[in-house]
């Protein structure tokens, strides 16, 4: 991999900065993951002590105090202190390297290239409307919009949890205080989430890999620094690998811009998963009831040991809950799914690495891949690519069954889709697709008047073997004159 095409370096390129960004000391502008504050090991000041770092860790609780006492300001406000988030997410990421002329060319002649490609393997017109390169703090800035409307709902819950754990006496001591401590739930969410964003944003390889429609409508985006981190450890040509993702990413918009009620579908159910699960507080509470409230006024440590003691809640689901999580699952793997199928007969001709790219991307999920793991500690909601490898398979026999525009005419109308158990068996489904049960929905009364005359010809059918009936009675029965001979 020394010579990434369409102008991609690999990250075995940068030198001396690569390789101690990847170390991850602090020297060179990179901030371990395990260490959100800033403190770096051997990287900092005399005795690995940076001044710098304690500075910014020291202006970023002040910051947080100041938040929480406000109730208001940049990210402090609402369920999630998205100031909080946004600025551990940015240590996370650490150092990165700046998208170039070549790169943002790249990614433009890799996305037209397979546009052209998916023409022939879908009915669906080409979405994309802009192609672009994002560094990792890019894709951060540009999906926290979307990333807000998945966590408000379970971070709407956390931000009362701390207030409610704690006695009668505690809360009426606490008085103006109250308003500081509700926000504390949405502290420690903020500090997850920008830990696991941060996180994700350095592995990401397209705006879709969550399956989620994360950038803008009709924005195809590639992340070229971390497909060549990708690429680095396989033995496939670069240039497959490029094209490969620009074809996932090119496909995902493709459904996204041509589908209009599948993004709000998506996003609601999200919604409405999140909004009634239930969490384990405990931890939070134990703390809060152990804490004197004037402490923390006086005491920011007891800030960070209380936030600390959030990061590790456990969201539980009720029966309600199950049912909207099977819902988004497998909404989830039929997109997935169809973008798998799609992508492997337009790509099948033409790039012969595509079948195992494939395969890599499905291990990665099953291995419990960015993706996976980001958003079931964000949301509760675990991807199971055993459904991925069937929702690709159901639409796979579908097209075998019938052709291209029935298959993508079932993303007309939210009632088309196959739900779990036709995943799982995918035969009734397609019997009853082939056999027109989707016309309804394209024309109701077109299907009203195929309704009317289906009763028409029944009736006449019916009286036809009525009158046809009466002549065989006639004819077959005994007769009449005992001679025996029924011949006319």
């Amino acid at each position: 991999m020394n010579d990434l095409p369409f102008g991609f370096r690999s990250s075995s390129d940068d030198g001396d900065d690569d390789a101690a960004r990847k170390r991850g000391d602090s020297s060179s502008g990179g901030a371990p993951g395990s260490d959100p504050f800033g403190f770096g090991g051997a990287g900092g000041g005399a005795g690995g002590f940076d001044p710098n770092a304690l500075g910014q860790m020291l202006s970023q609780l002040g910051s947080m105090i100041s938040g929480m006492g406000a109730g208001s300001g940049s990210g402090g406000g609402g369920p999630v202190n998205y100031q909080v988030a946004t600025s551990l997410a940015r240590q996370q990421i650490g150092d990165f390297t700046p998208i170039d002329a070549g790169q943002e060319s790249a990614v433009t002649d890799a996305v037209r290239l397979v546009e052209v490609w998916l023409d022939g393997a879908t009915t669906l017109p080409a979405g994309v409307t802009t192609s672009v390169a994002w560094t990792p703090v890019q894709w951060l800035e540009e999906t926290l919009p979307t990333w807000k409307v998945l966590c408000d709902p379970v971070a709407t819950q956390i931000a009362g949890t701390l207030s409610a754990g704690l006695p009668a006496e505690a809360q009426q001591f606490a008085g103006p205080m109250m308003g500081m401590l509700n926000q504390m739930g949405g502290m420690a969410f903020g500090t997850q989430l920008g830990q696991g964003l941060g996180q994700l944003a350095k592995e990401v390889l397209t705006s879709s890999d969550v399956g989620l429609p994360l950038a803008p409508t009709g924005t195809a985006v590639l992340l070229p620094e971390a497909i060549a981190a990708f690429a680095d450890g396989l033995e496939q040509p670069a240039q497959e690998i490029i094209v490969f993702f620009a074809a996932r990413e090119a496909a995902h918009v493709r459904l996204f811009a041509h589908v209009p009620w599948l993004r709000q579908r998506l996003l609601a159910t999200v919604e409405e998963y999140a909004r009634g699960i239930t969490v384990d507080f405990s931890g939070i509470q134990e703390a809060a009831n152990g804490i004197d409230p004037t402490e923390l006024l006086s005491n920011p440590a007891k800030i960070e040991e209380l936030m600390a003691s959030g990061t590790s809640f456990e969201p539980t689901t009720t029966p309600e809950q199950k049912a909207a999580l099977a819902r988004l699952e497998t909404l989830l793997a039929l997109i997935e799914g169809w973008v798998e199928h799609v992508v492997a007969h337009a790509l099948a001709d033409r790039i012969p690495a595509a079948g195992a790219l494939a395969e890599t991307v499905r291990r990665r999920r099953a291995s419990g891949g960015p993706a996976e793991q980001t958003f079931a500690t964000l949301v509760g909601l675990e991807l199971r690519p055993r459904k991925l490898r069937e929702a690709a398979d159901l639409w796979e026999k579908l097209l075998t069954s019938s052709d291209v525009a029935t298959r993508d005419g079932i993303w007309a109308h939210p009632d088309l889709m196959p739900d779990g158990d036709d995943i799982d068996s995918p035969a009734g489904f397609i019997d009853r697709v082939i056999g027109g049960d989707v016309s309804s929905f394209d024309d109701p009364m077109a299907e009203l008047e195929k309704t009317m005359a289906d009763e028409a010809a029944a009736r006449e059918a019916k009286a036809e073997s009525e009158s046809s009936g009466e002549k065989d009675t006639d004819t077959d029965g005994d007769d009449p004159t005992g001679s025996g001979d029924t011949d006319r």
